[in-house]
């Protein structure tokens, strides 16, 4: 079952997390020589994202991708990757290897084997951090998506695209068996709206109802909340 960590404040919370992804990665880099770190985007992990930057990692080592992109171009004020690039992507972190989750195309179709073929060589995850929405998904695994249960799947591909009522635009996503097959997975909530959902979550009950299940049901996932 996986750990619940509450922390006085949002500042601690981020700073705190961001030391123990660092010293995961660390441990990556001492055995393999490299690693692989998945981060979400939105609002939310900004502050984690800044000060995971500043932490002593050998960052030209690391493979940085994100859970799941909106298809939008770079220049969006929507795009994840835009996030990525303002917030962990600076200073020493601007060495690391970012792995494309949207390329230039008319489709999410038209793009994913290309995409595919660029996140292989950086799986598996040796560190996952996931948000959670207020409906319980993670990555864009909504509930009631188009190819949810394809996403669930055991055979699912690395990603797929994802289309639901409360996406907003397309998006293209990690699926389960990439997220099930981290070696350190963390979820990071805050705020008494996501508690409530991570409660409802917690119930026994179908991955796809709530699909942060997937990794809710880890035995070592870790979530991170606070007010």
């Amino acid at each position: 079952m996986s750990e619940f960590m509450q922390y006085p404040d949002r500042v601690i919370l981020m700073v705190d997390l961001a030391e123990v992804v660092a010293a995961q990665l660390n441990t990556a880099i001492a055995a393999r020589g490299q690693a692989s770190l998945a981060v979400p985007g939105g609002s939310t992990p900004g502050p984690f994202l800044r000060a995971l930057a500043g932490q002593d990692v050998a960052w030209e080592k690391v493979n940085v991708l994100l859970s799941d992109e909106r298809f939008v171009d770079e220049a969006s004020p929507r795009s994840n990757t835009r996030l990525l690039k303002e917030t962990l992507l600076q200073g020493r972190a601007a060495a690391a290897r970012l792995v494309p989750m949207v390329l230039a195309g008319d489709t999410p179709e038209e793009v994913l084997d290309a995409l595919i073929m660029g996140i292989k060589p950086a799986l598996p995850l040796d560190v996952l951090v996931l948000g959670m929405g207020e409906d319980m998904h993670t990555a864009s695994l909504f509930p009631g998506a188009d190819r949810l249960d394809e996403a669930l799947a055991g055979d699912a591909p690395p990603l797929l695209p994802m289309r639901a009522r409360g996406a907003g635009e397309p998006r293209i996503t990690l699926t389960a068996p990439v997220l099930r097959a981290a070696k350190n997975v963390h979820v990071l909530i805050v705020g008494p709206a996501k508690i409530a959902a991570l409660e409802k979550a917690l119930i026994d009950g179908p991955e796809a109802e709530a699909p942060v299940r997937v990794v809710l049901n880890l035995p070592d996932t870790e979530i991170h909340y606070a007010e």
